[in-house]
């Protein structure tokens, strides 16, 4: 006979945390959200640590170069999507990791023998007001010199005016060389009142820029994820079928961590994956596996020598493995079960796993209550797919604009290895949706409003740590009626079109 589980299967919506006592140290200014990325030994530290407990999921709708180097800025980590060719994922990855935190590769480039009607056209197009000026007009071809706001004039200058007759020349221009650490940089810019530092190889080819004005922005990111070279940390995703292809190139490009993505991740085929990574690369390389939703499943995977474990089936917002297969656990309930299966293992082992929650965050308090139940950190996709940052296009629906979203498992991204079961290379059916979610503007503003309601919910919590929080939470079961009762009842909202009319 099948085995039942005996309780039903719970989402985050039928929980809420009650308070505990909060001295006056429960501020959120003094809250922590640093957390582990990979696992560690008793008394040893993580060697990957994020400064804020969000990533964001492997999809080709999400996770892309621009918003891999916005989520590290903020102290996350991206894993960009493994659905596309080893070429492309590669040359993700390595663009990520060769964008220095205020080192700005040149995207404006000029010829000297380009005309001022060129250069109007270029800041028209780019919005730049410093433009490089090279020998083949490319981003790292070698400098000849640099076109700023106050070397022209449009009412006092023929359009056909060379580049060349009024750009500051080399010669004239204070530089860096490749190699000068930010604060350097930044020192020769406040020496000289400049606006802008070009950085240049030996042969003088352009390599970046260093801008005053990024000064402050960069004080204004303290929890951003660097390598010791300081570097973006950044992640990729990879399936069960082409890694002994895939895994070197991603290395190769600088990918600091790796993840198995599967819909479903208690396999032989991610047993294989990971043994094959240990016999190749030993415990340097750094790989997460998933998913499950059992004690039994995050076992077979620890064991395994998976560096995290992902936990939950079904439970994205695009995802319809429940509806077409029948397998998956309400998100909390499987969180639940695997956090405690984590923590046996630690006391067993002294090896701490720690576990994603990846999938059912639907509102914010989700993600502290996820927290609580024992996610080290959160995979989120639809949360993510709606900033500015995620590769996909902002289109008006309706008079309301909306990002366009899917998942992995659907027509669109065909993505047949993240279900693959050892058979036929192909999508026999789909699992996930193509959809629209509302468009929210910029990533910074929308997480650091997020997790501005964590810490908040934390301090209710008397807790400063997500480690804490594990500890001190208390979490009870809410019924449907006091569901209604926690929202705005009772009441005429007042833009609500239930008033009634004059």
């Amino acid at each position: 006979m099948a085995y039942i589980f005996e309780e039903p299967s719970r989402t985050f919506s039928e929980y809420l945390l009650v308070p505990g006592y909060s001295d006056i140290t429960c501020v959120p200014t003094n809250v922590s959200l640093k957390t582990p990325l990979v696992k560690f030994r008793k008394g040893e530290e993580s060697a990957l640590q994020l400064n804020i407990p969000l990533v964001s999921a492997i999809m080709q709708s999400v996770s892309g170069e621009e918003m891999a180097k916005a989520l590290a800025r903020e102290g996350g980590l991206s894993f960009i999507f493994g659905s596309q060719s080893i070429e492309n994922q590669s040359a993700m990855v390595a663009k990520v990791k060769a964008f220095k935190a205020g080192f700005v590769p040149s995207d404006s480039n000029l010829r000297p023998d380009q005309t001022l009607k060129d250069l109007i056209a270029l800041k028209q197009l780019k919005g730049h007001n410093t433009i490089a000026v090279t020998d083949d007009g490319n981003p790292n071809g070698k400098l000849l010199g640099v076109v700023s706001s106050r070397d022209w004039r449009p009412s006092r200058m023929s359009e056909d005016t060379p580049i060349a007759s009024f750009m500051t020349g080399f010669d004239h221009l204070i530089y860096a060389r490749e190699g000068v650490s930010l604060s350097e940089a930044n020192d020769i810019i406040w020496e000289h009142k400049l606006n802008s530092l070009p950085i240049v190889d030996e042969e003088n080819r352009l390599r970046y820029f260093v801008f005053r004005k990024d000064y402050d922005s960069h004080k204004q990111n303290p929890a951003e994820v660097l390598d010791d070279q300081k570097r973006y940390l950044v992640g990729a995703g990879i399936n069960t079928r082409d890694y002994q292809t895939r895994v070197p190139a991603l290395l190769q490009s600088g990918a600091d961590v790796l993840c198995i993505d599967s819909s479903e991740g208690f396999t032989e085929w991610q047993r294989q994956t990971i043994a094959w990574i240990r016999t190749e690369y030993g415990d340097q390389v750094k790989i997460g596996a998933g998913n499950v939703v059992d004690k039994e499943g995050f076992l077979f995977l620890a064991e395994s020598g998976a560096d995290f474990v992902k936990v939950g089936i079904g439970g994205g917002s695009i995802c319809i493995t429940r509806e077409t297969k029948g397998i998956g656990r309400g998100q909390a309930t499987a969180l639940i079960e695997v956090a405690k299966a984590r923590n046996e293992y630690y006391e067993k082992t002294g090896v701490y796993v720690p576990i994603c929650s990846d999938g059912g965050i639907v509102l914010d308090y989700h993600m502290t209550l996820a927290l609580a139940m024992g996610a080290d950190f959160l995979m989120l996709g639809r949360y993510f797919a709606r900033f500015d940052e995620s590769p996909t296009e902002k289109v008006n629906i309706k008079g309301s604009y909306m990002k366009e979203y899917w998942g992995e498992g659907s027509a669109r991204a065909r993505n047949w290895q993240r279900y693959d079961l050892g058979g036929d290379t192909k999508l026999s059916f789909v699992e996930g949706v193509d959809s629209y979610v509302p468009y929210a503007g910029k990533l910074k503003d929308n997480v650091q409003l997020s997790l501005s309601k964590v810490k908040s919910t934390m301090c209710n919590c008397g807790a400063l740590t997500i480690a804490e929080l594990q500890q001190k939470a208390k979490l009870t079961l809410v019924s449907s009626t006091s569901i209604i009762e926690g929202g705005a009842h009772d009441v005429l909202l007042k833009d609500s079109n239930d008033l009634p009319k004059k």
